[in-house]
């Protein structure tokens, strides 16, 4: 049993869930699938957007977390599926972050805040073209 505790680290909610999801957790959770949470993901998503127009800081703090969790959900039925889990989630991002940020982590200008958002598009038209199967390429 999982002890109560008065505060909790992202590593204590991704055990939480793959118990939940563990042959003697939850018989609802384990049920679920990607297609069956996407109802919940847009509710949450939903909620953090009219708990930002509230500008209520709990009541943001605790859809945030619902929303968090429904990521860490997804991310633990892929890990069950076999497919990838909550860390190649968070290694994808802070790789995406860091390519995409090299005024911060490399030694290019800043510039304006425009010409920042220009180069993020930039870099990602990159990315998504180097994502792209060449013509003729097979794999």
């Amino acid at each position: 049993m999982l002890p109560t505790k008065d505060q909790y680290s992202f590593a204590d909610l991704v055990k939480i869930m793959r118990r939940l999801l563990s042959e003697d957790g939850c018989p609802w959770d384990r049920q679920q699938t990607l297609t069956s949470l996407k109802q919940y993901l847009v509710e949450e998503t939903q909620e953090v957007l009219e708990a930002i127009d509230e500008g209520d800081p709990e009541h943001l703090q605790e859809e945030l977390g619902d929303l968090l969790f429904q990521v860490v959900f997804q991310a633990a039925i892929c890990e069950r599926d076999g497919s990838f889990s909550i860390e190649d989630v968070i290694t994808s991002i802070s790789q995406k972050l860091v390519r995409r940020h090299p005024h911060v982590f490399g030694d290019e200008p800043a510039g304006s805040p425009e010409d920042l958002r220009h180069r993020w598009e930039e870099i990602k038209r990159q990315e998504a073209a180097a994502r792209q199967p060449r013509r003729g390429d097979h794999r």
